[in-house]
């Protein structure tokens, strides 16, 4: 492995390699690096997989089919919160996890992106909204999760198993 003689702020990972698995990529990397973006790069988005994703330590999750600015993005969000987890185009987990809370897409999309440590103006622009309507977003979530803050609704979330722990 070339990643220690290099030290990248990121990678990404294949996990279908021709040699092995990329989950053992992932958890190798992480094990080395804690402030290592790792993004897992695969064809599917099955829930299993997610998860395994997660466990293994990596940052992000991007289905290959996903347009390239995704990709860009969760390299960028990797960089920033190495060891918080991005699924935010994977959203079919989400959803199942979600179930007791009502949150909508882009408060779920919002809600991943807090561990960050973004500022409501960086999420504005990440998102392409004002941040009149990140506010509003962040007040519905509080709302939902009965908390009054961004590290109570962090911790919250992470409780609920929106976000990973």
């Amino acid at each position: 492995m070339q990643i220690p003689h290099h030290k990248p702020n990121s990678i990404v990972v294949d996990l279908h390699l021709p040699d092995g698995s990329g989950l053992e990529v992932i958890a190798w990397a992480r094990a080395r690096d804690q402030k290592l973006g790792i993004v897992a790069l695969t064809f599917s988005n099955h829930a299993e997989q997610i998860d395994a994703c997660m466990q293994s330590g990596a940052s992000a999750f991007v289905e290959k089919s996903s347009p390239i600015i995704q990709l860009i993005e969760a390299i960028e969000l990797s960089c920033k919160s190495p060891l918080s987890f991005n699924v935010r185009r994977a959203t079919n987990l989400i959803q199942v996890r979600n179930k007791d809370y009502g949150l909508t897409a882009r408060e779920l999309e919002i809600l991943e992106i807090l561990p960050t440590g973004m500022t409501i103006t960086e999420m504005a622009k990440a998102l392409f909204v004002s941040e009149a309507t990140v506010k509003t977003h962040l007040a519905a979530i509080y709302r939902k999760l009965g908390v009054a803050n961004r590290v109570k609704a962090i911790n919250a979330a992470r409780a609920a198993g929106l976000l990973p722990k």
